[in-house]
């Protein structure tokens, strides 16, 4: 793809999963990558991974949900690079998922955690991202939404909630910020076959899940890394704004 070459691009959330294989595919296609998360060993060796494979990449520790810490990463990449082009911005608590059930039954803390980590956290990353991408002539951010912001589901109303946040936080840079050239999109995936998931899950549950998508099969992390690749690049030059599906077609919008 082109105009990604020796770009710096910051990915938040990418010890593992879909971060990953975001970091990895922005460094096939020639960028500097910042490879960011709470576990910080983990994004070593995915930094690791991409300079043995002729990458360069950097692994950094950093909480999204602590102020901090975010701004310290920020300056991290423009020390380190010189600047800032591009972030993805992946970072979750999922953890708590499980214990996301309903309004009633949750406990508040639950709720707090997962608006701490999964909106709180975006808006903080952007909040420090954005005056940095603004010296460059602009650039643009990527957030990791999900389906769970459109279908209305019967569980899980913490992370549903603030992915349809998400979505709301990524237009409303675009508008802000559209007319100084930063572009900002998120990407909805639906399941991702990781290799958590595929050790994890029943096969007769992955054949249901399957038989909602209009596919063959499962998504991959690469899928999602594919889009994010085609958003900072080039060739999503008059992409601003959206929120892009990548779920073989479970839902249709």
């Amino acid at each position: 793809m082109e105009g990604l070459k020796k770009k710096v691009v910051l990915v938040a959330g990418a010890a593992t999963g879909l971060g990953a294989a975001s970091a990895r595919r922005l460094a096939d296609e020639g960028a500097r990558v910042v490879v960011a998360d709470l576990d910080v060993e983990g994004a070593r060796r995915t930094a690791s991974a991409i300079g043995d494979t002729g990458g360069e990449a950097i692994g950094v520790g950093f909480d999204i949900a602590d102020e901090v810490s975010v701004g310290e990463l920020v300056t991290t990449t423009v020390r380190t690079y010189g600047g800032l082009d591009a972030v993805h911005i992946n970072a979750g608590d999922m953890g708590a998922v499980s214990k996301d059930t309903d309004v009633v039954d949750m406990d508040l803390a639950v709720w707090d955690r997962t608006f701490a980590v999964n909106l709180r956290g975006h808006m903080l990353v952007t909040r420090y991202a954005v005056p940095e991408l603004l010296t460059r002539g602009g650039g643009a951010l990527v957030y990791t939404s999900s389906i769970a912001a459109f279908t209305g589901e019967a569980a899980r109303p913490a992370y549903s909630a603030t992915k349809a946040g998400i979505n709301a936080l990524a237009r409303h840079v675009a508008s802000r910020w559209g007319r100084e050239g930063i572009r900002a999109n998120a990407v909805a995936p639906g399941l991702i076959l990781t290799p958590a998931i595929e050790e994890g899950a029943a096969p007769d549950l992955l054949e249901a899940l399957l038989a909602r998508t209009r596919s063959t099969r499962h998504g991959r992390a690469e899928d999602i890394a594919a889009m994010v690749a085609h958003l900072m690049s080039d060739a999503g030059a008059w992409i601003n704004g959206q929120v892009i599906n990548v779920d073989g077609g479970t839902v249709m919008r």
